[in-house]
Order: structure tokens, then C-alpha cells, then sequence
């Protein structure tokens, strides 16, 4: 009897806990406790008492209180990231029950760089709101990475080489690295032999690259070259890099999503078609969650469909 009174006692002080999760991430997020009483719909003092107990519980000051604001200390910060987390997972937990766990519906937070945003997300996000009416997208299209821990987002698609391991990611495809000019430039790189014959041309920079001026080429299992090019222009958004070339400033290496269409065309030309640069992969980031909403999980499939098209596309190039 006395360990089931045992039980029902850290039940429930886990429950209030778990209400004071919310009652503090709310104040971290609004800036006040004000703010964040006016969110709860509940008085500011209960906000108040709530978190300075959660406090005293745990022997930690999460928030430093002045007569002007409130300031979160780094253990509230680290705090704030994991109940960002739990109250996220919780809320989509919710959301499932009440909307049906295999049918997609509600708001979709996603973001993605911008290049790849304006080229084939924006079209993704049309064509899932169609298929999916019941489903609204919010999307941030920028080459700053959104931390995925803030709770802002459910999604992030990376685009490159993933250098943090840690993450939850499925690859959704990949994409080629291609070195490409305005056809007013066609003559003076038809004779071109090797990547170290166009040094002698000016080069459009992307300063998004870790190293935006040099460039390793290779030409079957054995041949190797890298070059550094002369920078007449740098520039720190893709599809900036991709204009200034198609207007004839000089040669760049492009991602071969962002400049398909205008090799179609005739726009663009790929110089030293023969020599490869480094392929990068397309992938889809989660916050870490056992949880997967399935508005999630219909994005990620459609994104993956159309990857597999423009690569059959860039395959004809």
C-alpha cells in the first residue's frame, strides 16, 4: 500500500512538473511572464510562483528577474531546448490523436537554403498543398541554418555534405557540381583540355562555399586536378552567382539543380563537360523525436518524388 502511495505521489509530481514546463518555456519565449500569462490564459502570479518553485525544486536559477525584463541563464537555455522538444512532441502527440495519425493535416514548418527553396521546394510546397488541402505550409527559405532544437521547425532539408553525425536525416537525393558559362564565352572555352586552362578567365564566386575559389576535378578512376581560380566577383547567394554568370561575367561551378533549366535552354553551357566535381547530397533533417507527424513524413515522400525527377532531368543534360 505504501509503495503504491509512493507511485501515485511521483505521478503527480511529474504531472506538475510537466505543467511547469510549459508555464516556464512560455516565459522564455514571450520575453515575460506577463506575455507568457496572457499566451496561458492564466494569471501572471500563478506563472510566477510556478516556475520559481520548479526553481527551488531543482536547485537552479533558470531566469534572472529585473523591474525591466526577464534574462534566461545558460542552464535555462539548455533547459529550454529539451522542453521545447517535449512540449513539441507532446502537441504533435495531440494533434495525431485528434486529426488521425495517417492523415496529413495542420501546419508544416520547414526551411530550407534559399537556392534550393526557390527551385524545387517552393514547387514541392504548391503541389503538397493541392494534394493535401488540409495542410497549410510556413517556410523559411535562407542559407542561415535554423536550429532544429529551437522548435521553430519540424523540418530542415540540408543541402552539401552533413557534418554533424548526430542528427536524425534521410537522404531524399543528391546533386551534381557543374562548371558552366554564358554561351557568349562558348568560344574562348571550346578549346579548353584540362580544369587548369580556366584560370585565365574571370570567375564568379559563391563566399556561401567554404572555399569558393578552389575547385578539385577529376576524369575517370586516375586522373585528379585542382585549381584556384581568379575571383573577379563574389557573391554570398547562389542564385545571385547563377545571374551574373547567364549576364556573361565569367565562369562558375553551380549546383546542377539551380542551372538545369538553363541548360536546356541554351542560357547556359557546361564547360569541360568530361572532368567531375564532387556530387553533394539532399537531405531531410528532424529534430530528435521518436514522433513523426505524418504531414512530415507526405512532405518528405513528395520531396523525394521530385528529386528523383530532376535527377532523371539532370541525367539528359
Amino acid at each position: 500500500m505504501e509503495k503504491a502511495n509512493n507511485a501515485e505521489q511521483s505521478d503527480a509530481s511529474h504531472l506538475a512538473n510537466l505543467k511547469r514546463l510549459a508555464y516556464f518555456a512560455a516565459v522564455v519565449e514571450t520575453g515575460s511572464f506577463t506575455a507568457a500569462a496572457e499566451r496561458l490564459g492564466i494569471t501572471k502570479a500563478v506563472v510566477s510562483q510556478q516556475v520559481a518553485r520548479l526553481e527551488r525544486e531543482f536547485r537552479t536559477t533558470l531566469l534572472t528577474r529585473t523591474t525591466r525584463r526577464v534574462t534566461v541563464t545558460d542552464a535555462g537555455k539548455a533547459f529550454h531546448e529539451r522542453c521545447a522538444l517535449i512540449l513539441k512532441e507532446a502537441h504533435d502527440a495531440f494533434d495525431a490523436l485528434g486529426e488521425g495519425a495517417t492523415e496529413p493535416s495542420g501546419t508544416l514548418r520547414l526551411t530550407a537554403p534559399l537556392d534550393y527553396g526557390i527551385t524545387t521546394i517552393v514547387p514541392a510546397i504548391t503541389e503538397f498543398t493541392r494534394r493535401f488541402p488540409q495542410c497549410k505550409v510556413d517556410a523559411v527559405l535562407s542559407d542561415q541554418s535554423l536550429d532544429l532544437m529551437s522548435g521553430q521547425v519540424e523540418l530542415a532539408i540540408r543541402v552539401g555534405w552533413l557534418t554533424d553525425l548526430s542528427v536524425q536525416a534521410r537522404q531524399i537525393g543528391s546533386f551534381r557540381q557543374l562548371l558552366v558559362a554564358a554561351p557568349s564565352w562558348q568560344g574562348q572555352v571550346a578549346g579548353f583540355k584540362t580544369p587548369q586552362d580556366m584560370v585565365q578567365l574571370p570567375f564568379v564566386a559563391n563566399t556561401v562555399l567554404r572555399e569558393p575559389a578552389r575547385w578539385s576535378f577529376s576524369r575517370g578512376e586516375l586522373e585528379r586536378q585542382s585549381v584556384t581560380v581568379r575571383a573577379v566577383i563574389s557573391m554570398d547567394a547562389t542564385l545571385a552567382v547563377r545571374e551574373a554568370v547567364r549576364y556573361g561575367a565569367g565562369l562558375s561551378v553551380l549546383p546542377d539543380y539551380a542551372v538545369a533549366e538553363d541548360l536546356a535552354a541554351g542560357r547556359l553551357v557546361q564547360v569541360l563537360p568530361e572532368w567531375a566535381l564532387p556530387s553533394g547530397g539532399i537531405h531531410a533533417v528532424f529534430p530528435t523525436a521518436r514522433f513523426r507527424p505524418a504531414k512530415v513524413r507526405a512532405f518528405v515522400d513528395l520531396l523525394q518524388e521530385t528529386a528523383a525527377g530532376a535527377a532523371r532531368l539532370g541525367r539528359l543534360l
